[in-house]
């Protein structure tokens, strides 16, 4: 494979090289070997990754697509390089977020001390489509309100890495970093033993220990279920994975009942009672009795359930409030009036249409700015100004207008890129890295995470919805530039 036909961007972050044909230290094992492969070697392998994965049933759903919303995992064979000492910083700043916004929905839930001090805005809190006033009040299992964590990070022009967003709620895509970390482990396993990378296996073990630790004290052998929506949903073939990893039982809202005040699941042994549900379903749709009364999904009861302390959820309804993209500006101040502590990552400028002065500013600069809608996600409910149309432009201006707390918006960060096999050579694509922090007796942080990477050219958007693709990501025990061992 030609190295030195590859189009370093001289206005973009390239993980790979420094400046034309200069490879990266943590990078020369990797690109030495890529030199030596000839094009049938390399589709070989991309080969050998699709059928891996088809094998696996790796796959992911698309509802917008009308040629079938069934698709194979989109999979770039090329593993992402992070060194020991960009992790330490990345593992730090998030385990200090992440504490940060458990932090907030204690307060925002209990004596909102944060919103009575001015640090942020109540009516953002309280108009935000997360905020759930049934949780006031609530003292949830241990403290924590969201067990699982996705903080989606990006390296702007400079290399940095900076937050995104996070995702608090039910954050997916840790199935994809497990199945593609067990693909490359075979498709380059020779070069994957040579670098010494961090594993990822415990992530099921870890998880598993988060749930334990939130279970009721009363349970002496607790039992964990993770509720599914059921077969036809995107996330399935994750919700099935994460079950087995965990040995847990994997259930749907109708597996479920509520009777003296407790969980119970139906086996064929008869009913079993259960401790911690790890939910996969949305707020909306956990209990008929006290939110979507039309739902055929949760279990009526589950909340009275919770409310008392007989079963805990992980995450706790109402976690959405805080990844709501109007509340995400205010984590660094979060961080500085719980922790007292500066941010270790820092987020993308970002402007709020609720406020005039930053509303009066976005219109005006439609055309130079990435747009979001605050409770969307998979790409949807954005506009990239500088990729934009008139009429779409002049579409988000309405909207705004009519509904300006539903936006936000940030300057278009021409992302980092990374070297990305496209037909049989390395084209330069754009990604994001979403690592998953688990939250229970101690906060830990999975090394590595889901590398997403927009396969179409010149796109900036790495969501698999929107064309996107995925890369195994390895975290170095050792130094850069050091020969592995």
């Amino acid at each position: 494979m030609q190295l030195d036909a590859y189009d370093v961007d001289p206005a973009s972050h390239d993980e790979m090289f420094e400046a034309g044909p200069l490879v990266r230290p943590e990078y020369r094992e990797l690109a030495q070997r890529l030199s030596e492969m000839t094009s049938a070697d390399i589709e070989q392998r991309k080969r050998l990754a699709d059928l891996l994965l088809r094998n696996l049933g790796v796959t992911f759903t698309v509802y917008s697509d009308n040629a079938g919303i069934e698709k194979v995992f989109p999979f770039d064979p090329i593993p992402r390089l992070i060194t020991a000492r960009e992790w330490e910083t990345i593992e730090r700043g998030l385990v200090q977020r992440v504490q940060a916004l458990n932090l907030f929905l204690r307060d925002v839930y209990g004596e909102q001390k944060i919103l009575n001090d001015g640090v942020v805005d109540p009516a953002l809190v309280y108009e935000a489509s997360g905020f759930r006033r049934e949780m006031i009040g609530m003292l949830v299992p241990r403290g924590i309100y969201t067990h699982i964590v996705g903080t989606d990070l990006i390296r702007d022009e400079r290399g940095r890495f900076l937050v995104l967003e996070d995702n608090v709620r039910s954050p997916s895509g840790a199935s994809y970093v497990l199945e593609c970390r067990e693909v490359l482990k075979r498709v380059f396993r020779v070069l994957f033993e040579r670098y010494g990378v961090r594993p990822i296996d415990d992530y099921g073990d870890w998880l598993r220990e988060a749930l334990l630790h939130v279970a009721p004290r009363t349970a002496d052998e607790p039992t964990i279920v993770l509720l599914s929506p059921g077969m036809y949903n995107s996330a399935y073939f994750e919700h099935s994975l994460l079950a087995r990893r965990m040995g847990v039982t994997l259930v749907e809202g109708r597996d479920l009942c509520v009777t003296e005040g407790a969980v119970w699941m139906r086996t064929t042994q008869g009913l079993k009672r259960v401790d911690v549900i790890y939910r996969r379903i949305d707020d909306d749709y956990l209990d008929p009795v006290v939110f979507r009364p039309d739902s055929m999904l949760g279990c009526a009861g589950l909340f009275s359930a919770y409310r008392s302390g007989a079963v805990a959820l992980a995450n706790a309804p109402g976690t959405g409030v805080a990844d709501d993209k109007a509340i995400y500006p205010f984590v660094p101040d979060m961080i500085r009036y719980y922790l007292d502590e500066e941010p270790i990552l820092e987020n993308v400028r970002t402007y709020i249409a609720s406020r005039p002065s930053d509303r009066k500013y976005i219109l005006e600069n439609l055309d130079s700015l990435c747009i979001k809608q605050t409770d969307a996600s998979g790409g949807y409910g954005m506009l990239i100004g500088t990729q934009s149309t008139a009429e779409q432009r002049e579409e988000f201006r309405r909207r705004i207008e009519a509904n300006p707390r539903s936006y936000i918006a940030q300057p278009v960060i021409r992302l980092g890129r990374h070297p990305t096999l496209i037909d049989d050579k390395l084209e330069g694509r754009c990604v994001d890295l979403r690592p998953y922090v688990l939250v229970g007796e101690k906060v830990r942080v999975i090394p590595g995470g889901l590398t997403r990477v927009a396969l179409r050219r010149g796109s900036l958007v790495v969501n698999s919805s929107q064309g996107g693709g995925y890369k195994d990501t390895w975290v170095l025990a050792g130094n850069p530039g050091v020969e592995p061992g």
